[in-house]
């Protein structure tokens, strides 16, 4: 796959993700995907395997009560990297967040296989999940 196929992946991705489809996220994986998750937080780490993953987005939702949303403002495709640039907004009780975002992908043989996220405020979002 190339550029254009690997940047249509991962747009596809926000949209299953924004969603909550996760059964065409869970086709977009590779099965041992890693997502490093930023920040020190309670959901901050790396997930090992597209099931990890799986949860983990499942748990952005859960504790958002489904107000969690990736929304997408552009990616750029790379020789090695796609890369999306977008502003994460979410709900949860009297708490928002709304924070840019870019998160690399790495793809391969039409799977993601990594996740990397960073955020413009690491700090805002470690304190929105306490």
């Amino acid at each position: 796959m190339g550029t254009t196929e690997n940047v249509d992946l991962v747009r596809r991705g926000y949209e299953a993700f924004n969603t909550g489809d996760m059964a065409s996220l869970s086709e977009m994986f590779a099965e041992d995907a890693v997502w490093h998750a930023a920040g020190g937080g309670v959901l901050s780490g790396t997930k090992k395997g597209r099931d990890a993953i799986l949860a983990f987005f499942g748990e952005l939702g859960a504790r958002t009560q489904g107000r969690f949303q990736a929304n997408l403002k552009d990616i750029v495709g790379g020789e090695n990297y796609t890369v999306a640039i977008q502003q994460t907004q979410a709900t949860s009780g009297d708490k928002t967040l709304d924070v840019g975002t870019i998160i690399t992908f790495v793809v391969r043989d039409g799977k993601i296989t990594e996740g990397r996220e960073y955020f413009e405020d690491t700090g805002k979002f470690d304190d929105f999940w306490v």
